[in-house]
């Protein structure tokens, strides 16, 4: 899956962070950068979720002409076009295929007539908020929890993070059982 986000979108501003972790002068803003940016990544596994909409480039294989995208909650679909063995790629019109989304923001494409190919390339947008200022403040407040979890224990310390993240993160969680993401 390729996945773009827009520079400088993030949830929690470097900003925030600095001020967060005490931290006065800019000589560590890149290290805090890449912190904010860790943190953001664990958020979003933890959650199983994209906080801020972006776009995504998939390539999957048809199945019985359905499909599961991987990332959520689907906001949007973009193009949806049939690749073919040899390389080629047949977009398809809205009329030949069938997008269903999930209550937790799931989708599922059902390709009406597949024809000779195998794959699928489907352009969509998935994400919770438009922007930073969308995001739920008790995510933003979890993100500089860890943040500052990660920013501490980079002496190798390995205690592990404080219990109130879970507790923020909790009421974003999407799990689903089997073979669901």
């Amino acid at each position: 899956m390729a996945e773009s986000l827009v520079p400088g979108d993030a949830p929690v501003s470097l900003n925030e962070a600095r001020g967060w972790l005490r931290l006065g002068a800019t000589v560590d803003d890149a290290v805090v950068a890449g912190l904010v940016r860790a943190a953001t990544n664990i958020c979003e596994a933890f959650i199983g979720q994209w906080l801020i909409i972006r776009a995504v480039d998939e390539r999957l294989p048809i199945g019985a002409g359905m499909v599961r995208l991987g990332a959520r909650p689907v906001v949007g679909i973009d193009r949806v076009a049939l690749l073919a063995p040899g390389g080629g790629e047949t977009p398809l019109a809205e009329a030949d295929y069938r997008v269903s989304v999930g209550r937790d923001g799931s989708a599922h494409i059902r390709i009406e007539a597949a024809g000779g190919a195998g794959r699928l390339r489907v352009t969509y947008r998935a994400g919770i908020a438009d922007g930073p200022n969308g995001v739920p403040e008790a995510i933003r407040q979890g993100i500089l929890r860890m943040t500052q979890h990660l920013h501490d224990a980079r002496d190798g310390s390995g205690a592990a993070p404080p219990a109130a993240i879970a507790a923020l993160w909790q009421p974003w969680r999407r799990l689903t059982l089997g073979g669901g993401q």
